[in-house]
């Protein structure tokens, strides 16, 4: 079997700078249940505004594992920790977005690092399926010209890989975003829960989904306590 090394996909030069606060999460729901469908959310603050959504829409169906972070693509260290999560179990379908945070990142580096990384993922886990989330609108009008931008390098890579794209941009561009988002880059409850929407009807296309018999357990003295 061929040896995945995250350092053969590192692009040799970013201008990525680290931001004031960096940080990752991440939760393995039903960390224990290795035999049932198990889906990857990867990405950043609006992943973990929509995950627990797409979780309970999928309660007894299949588990899910996020994990969300504020580095980019172009962030060094950014493949050595994806390395890690895809490690964790055999996913049946990685969804994976990531863009806002190349903010200052020069296009080019970013869309080298992000085919790179895409690459990365199907060739380190060739038996799941991956799919390709657009990023949502910002709230200023004026700063989406670079969300554009990101959303169209991704759908390009994204031919070209024959994946599947998920679009999170064209529904919630047609919110009143004054109402449903909570500062530029943020939005309220309702907001992720049609994000849950659009990613949990995404998964179900993807995946043959069937009542499994799941059961959500948790650790009781676990960061959030029992799950419901």
């Amino acid at each position: 079997m061929k040896s995945i090394n995250y350092r053969d996909y590192m692009i040799k030069e970013t201008s990525r700078i680290p931001e004031d606060i960096e940080w990752s999460i991440s939760y393995s729901y039903n960390a224990k249940d290795t035999k049932s469908k198990r889906i990857l959310l990867v990405g950043d603050s609006i992943c973990n505004g929509y995950q627990g959504f797409v979780r309970e829409m999928l309660a007894t169906r299949a588990n899910i594992t996020y994990w969300i972070s504020s580095k980019c693509v172009t962030d060094r260290n950014f493949l050595h920790e994806l390395d890690y999560y895809l490690d964790l179990y055999e996913y049946d379908l990685i969804c994976f977005n990531n863009g806002c945070h190349s903010d200052d990142t020069a296009p080019n580096e970013r869309e080298e690092a992000y085919k790179n990384t895409i690459q990365f993922i199907l060739d380190k886990c060739p038996g799941a399926k991956l799919g390709v989330v657009l990023c949502a609108p910002l709230k200023k009008e004026k700063d989406n010209e670079r969300i554009h931008r990101f959303n169209e390098q991704s759908i390009k890579i994204a031919e070209e890989k024959n994946l599947a794209v998920a679009d999170l941009y064209t529904p919630l561009s047609l919110l009143d975003r004054e109402e449903a988002m909570r500062d530029n880059y943020h939005w309220h409850e309702d907001s992720a829960k049609l994000q849950a929407d659009i990613i949990t009807d995404f998964i179900e296309r993807q995946l043959d989904l069937k009542e499994s018999g799941i059961t959500q357990l948790s650790t009781k003295t676990g960061p959030s306590g029992e799950v419901k």
